[in-house]
């Protein structure tokens, strides 16, 4: 009943003030297990008091949700991890599955609301289960299974209630006896949405807030993620701050006229956008039309068992643990695979909201540690091509020499203050090398940022190469990295003449500085000033230049 309900008024509202020309709002399978499984051990479901509680919940999210639009922190979304938004959605497919259960098996609800509580329940109550229950959800989930096989694009599970429901119509007309009668869904008070302000205690809301933080992250995970995959293939620019203000307002009104939380439905979009959908009000338009249909079929809608709705939960929920995807997550990424699992667990066993900031903060911690360790790669020329270019020594099947006073060295990522501790001791270990080079060049043209702790870094680098006799240069520096070298004086240390624009004028300059004596005693002899020394090695007969920047 209020699924239905969602279905209408905050696909109006969404419509009607978010940017999206296509997306449609409403009940969604992620936010309706996650609200079932938050709000469970609160209060009994479906209660009038569990009802209360969803509304309030509503309220809350489209506040949250209007909030983060009109601060215009859209762009905050984007630091939700799809690897912790694919776990807690695990989790709580987990969740609804075993809240499914006791009506699947036709048995009473549990006095306890955790998962925990549910199971040891379930098993304590086997021996009570009606046979005609758990008939009904058979029939169902095969009418639904099968037809998904034969005919995908036919409505599996529209099927699949028709024929549970029919079946619990002839067991209730013909064979019940003195069994108990199977429950059923009842009759809707009213297909109209009803205007109702949440009835929730004050002291009840502290603990609201939390949850709603958390469906307020899945519900903005979902929204921006199919409106952005819907305005792929529309061609339509996406404002997020605007996209959520419209959820939000939708999430607002929806609260006080008998919806739950909603967001953009891409079962629901993608149609609309198939169907020649060419402005928001094809959403509007459909919103009414469904209205109108629940106030013409709403005494069949009272005969849906509830078997039959438990069974195609559980269809839902192995659906949305997507085992494919966890296996494609396993081979391609362990950490994001790692992510997802513990905010899986963590949704099964803690408080949801502290799942998802769980898994939100592991993914962060995960980015952080990766771009902690930049890659710093030594450069040299390989011999063989005519125009010896530079490239990893590391990566070169044959070995490269090295010119035994200058480094050459490529630095790919930032240098902030979490990665400034693997620099500094990967520039010490270079520095006590058994046969160190005094001089250092840096290719700084993939450091594409640095803080002031990276800035003192390389303060400290300077110092440090001064001080064994040598020097430190760099090679193409970022604009944004110079400006920063700027604020802080390193420049003025440094000095213009320790910046070079090409490898050329790099490495022509800093070959004078280079001790005669030692470049006498060198067979490396890998530049092209180093045939003006006379010294033991045979120099290359093809020209040795070093490629253009």
């Amino acid at each position: 009943e209020y699924g239905l309900y969602t279905a209408i008024v905050p696909c109006i509202i969404a419509a009607l003030f978010g940017s999206s020309w296509h997306v449609m709002s409403g009940p969604t399978n992620a936010n309706s297990l996650a609200l079932f499984a938050m709000l469970s051990p609160l209060a009994l479901a479906f209660s009038p008091a569990y009802i209360q509680l969803v509304l309030a919940v509503t309220v809350l999210v489209g506040v949250m949700q209007w909030l983060i639009g009109a601060l215009r922190l859209g762009p905050l979304a984007n630091f939700i991890s799809p690897a912790a938004l694919f776990g807690f959605t695990s989790g709580a497919a987990v969740l609804i599955a075993v809240y499914a259960l006791p009506d699947l098996l036709g048995l009473p609800a549990s006095a306890e609301h955790g998962a925990g509580a549910v199971l040891w329940h379930v098993t304590a109550m086997l021996s009570s289960l009606q046979p005609a229950a758990l008939a009904v959800a058979g029939v169902t989930l095969a009418t639904a299974l099968l037809l998904r096989r034969l005919r995908p694009n036919w409505p599996y599970m529209l099927a699949g209630l028709v024929a549970g429901s029919v079946l619990a119509w002839v067991w209730s007309r013909f064979f019940s006896g003195a069994a108990p009668p199977l429950r059923t869904v009842g009759v809707i008070a009213t297909p109209w949405p009803v205007f109702a302000i949440p009835s929730v205690s004050w002291s009840a809301l502290s603990e609201l807030l939390g949850l709603a933080f958390a469906l307020t992250i899945v519900a903005l995970g979902q929204s921006i993620s199919i409106a952005k995959a819907v305005a792929a293939r529309s061609g339509q620019r996406i404002d997020a701050n605007r996209e959520f203000r419209g959820q939000g307002l939708s999430n607002i009104v929806g609260g006080f006229f008998s919806s739950y939380v909603s967001c953009g439905s891409l079962n629901r979009s993608l149609p609309n956008l198939e169907a020649g959908a060419r402005t928001p009000l094809a959403a509007v338009f459909s919103a009414v039309l469904l209205l109108v249909l629940v106030a013409l079929s709403a005494p069949l809608l009272a005969q849906i068992p509830m078997a039959a709705l438990a069974a195609l939960l559980l269809l839902v929920a192995v659906s949305l643990l997507d085992f494919p995807r966890w296996t494609k997550l396993f081979a391609l990424s362990r950490s994001e695979f790692a992510v997802a699992l513990a905010t899986l667990l963590a949704t099964v066993s803690l408080r949801l909201e502290i799942a998802i900031l769980l898994g939100t903060l592991l993914s962060l911690m995960t980015f952080l540690y990766r771009t902690s360790r930049p890659a710093m790669r030594t450069m040299g020329f390989d011999s063989r091509a005519p125009d010896r270019q530079f490239v990893v020594i590391a990566d070169s099947n044959t070995p490269l020499q090295e010119c035994p006073q200058l480094k050459l060295l490529r630095m790919e990522g930032e240098v902030y203050f979490g990665a400034t501790q693997h620099v500094a001791d990967t520039l010490h270990a270079l520095r006590h090398a058994p046969r160190p080079q005094k001089h250092l060049l840096v290719m700084g043209k993939s450091m594409n940022f640095i803080d002031l702790a990276g800035a003192q870094l390389w303060e400290a680098e300077l110092h440090a190469r001064r001080a064994m006799g040598g020097d430190l240069y760099f090679h193409r520096p970022r604009p944004e990295v110079i400006q920063m070298w700027q604020t802080t004086g390193f420049t003025r240390l440094l000095g213009p003449e320790h910046q070079f624009s090409d490898k050329r004028s790099a490495i022509a300059t800093i070959f004078k500085r280079l001790d005669p004596a030692i470049c006498r005693q060198c067979s490396a002899r890998i530049f092209e000033e180093c045939r003006s020394v006379p010294g033991p090695g045979p120099l290359d007969a093809a020209p040795v230049t070093a490629s253009p920047p």
